[in-house]
């Protein structure tokens, strides 16, 4: 596939990128490395400028009309996901599941009557949502949900903990994975409902990261009425669905990643211009020169495997269980140039934000922290080696795993 734009694809490039400048919310400078966080001023920064995205015709471009998209291609989409990654990062990340998973699946699996109701306020701003599958027994292995969702009329009445929810005490809405079935397989057992957050019953609990932040959430539901119109799919298809969720969050994942990790790369080769060690830059140590060199080919390497299955799902493909090389190709990586970072800048890799003396802002102690949880979120290195082992080498189970501890 020839990966280049076309003209008119250029020139639509072009002028997102020029009205992104000039649109961006106060304060935002598109050349710094910004810390994310979880402000009430970072939410509304992000609605306010997903309202101005939709006013102006750039939101949800491959989604029909009627449900508040633009009915254009796959390709202006990726050309305003890439170019929020690059300039705003942190607003792209507020709606990451919103955009990534919840618009979606809702697309795909929901019922008319939920497209109309849920996907033009999403489009708009209005609504922020998070991703109920997570517990504390049912990390990575979600057939191990334990929530219960019990029928009573016409509505749910679920009980249950969710944890390591990202962003739920910010979020409108969840999509949420319960169990309808305890009598049948763990699989079949399955349902998916879209839960109003803000209902009676539910308790969100923000958790203390060592960044300082409180991204992650617990999630506690005591006797919860879900309507049964919030089913999405069938009772039992939980399961098949919320594969469905994690498959589409990886189509324009790898790729817009490998976008916010080239600037990453830049900002890591300015940095190492202008820190010196024993009185010489940083870039010029050798053994730094090759860990540079490393990251920028690994890098490389996401973005080509990213624009491989993107060109494959604009001609018709499904997402498949390629997403996880990609979820390592951009995990793991980070791990290790943070933490370069941190070794480039000696001793005042200590100095973390809020000092005179800190590099950066100390944006490379925050990347650092924070990326301790890369290889755990969104399914586990561990994980994603087995699904890549048993869905795409064709290894069966035992043989794929004991390949692992090899």
């Amino acid at each position: 596939m020839d990966y280049r734009y076309t003209p008119e694809q250029e020139a639509f490039r072009q002028g997102f990128s020029s009205w992104v400048d000039k649109n961006l919310p106060e304060g935002f400078d598109p050349t710094k490395r910004r810390n994310f966080n979880t402000s009430e001023d970072l939410l509304a920064a992000y609605k306010a400028f997903q309202k101005r995205l939709y006013e102006a015709g750039y939101t949800a471009l491959h989604y029909p009309k009627e449900y508040g998209g633009q009915g254009k291609t796959m390709v202006e989409e990726a050309i305003v996901t890439q170019t929020i990654s690059e300039k705003c990062m942190e607003l792209r990340q507020i709606g990451v599941i919103t955009f990534g998973m919840a618009v979606p699946t809702i697309y795909t699996c929901g019922t008319e009557e939920q497209k109309q109701e849920y996907l033009p306020k999403i489009m708009d701003g209005t609504h922020l949502w998070c991703q109920g599958f997570s517990e504390p027994e049912a990390g990575s292995d979600i057939a191990n949900v334990s929530t219960m969702a019990i029928k009573e009329g016409d509505h749910y009445v679920v009980n249950g903990q969710k944890v390591w929810t990202s962003m739920a005490h910010m979020a409108d809405y969840c999509i949420l994975l319960v169990r309808t079935d305890p009598e049948t397989t763990k699989h079949r057992g399955l349902s998916y409902l879209l839960l109003d957050i803000k209902s009676p019953g539910v308790d969100v609990r923000p958790m203390k990261q060592m960044t300082g932040e409180s991204e992650f959430t617990e999630v506690f539901m005591d006797n919860v009425k879900v309507p049964v119109e919030n089913l999405v799919g069938k009772e039992g298809e939980g399961w098949m669905i919320a594969i469905t969720t994690l498959m589409f969050e990886r189509v324009l994942g790898d790729v817009t990643m490998a976008t916010a990790y080239e600037k990453t790369i830049k900002n890591l080769i300015s940095m190492a211009q202008n820190v010196k060690r024993s009185g010489r830059p940083v870039i010029e140590n050798p053994l730094f020169r090759q860990k540079l060199a490393q990251h920028y080919i690994e890098i490389m390497v996401l973005k080509y495997h990213g624009l491989r299955n993107f060109g494959k799902t604009i001609k018709g493909g499904v997402p498949g269980p390629e997403g996880s090389i990609g979820k390592l190709l951009w995990s793991e990586p980070n791990q290790r140039i943070t933490n370069n970072a941190i070794m480039m800048q000696g001793p005042l890799g200590q100095i973390t934000e809020g000092s005179p003396w800190a590099i950066d802002e100390g944006a490379w102690q925050y990347g650092f922290l924070r990326s301790k949880g890369n290889t755990i979120e969104a399914g586990s290195s561990e994980i994603q080696r087995n699904i890549i082992g048993e869905r795409v080498l064709g290894l069966p189970k035992d043989a794929s795993r004991a390949a692992i501890k090899k």
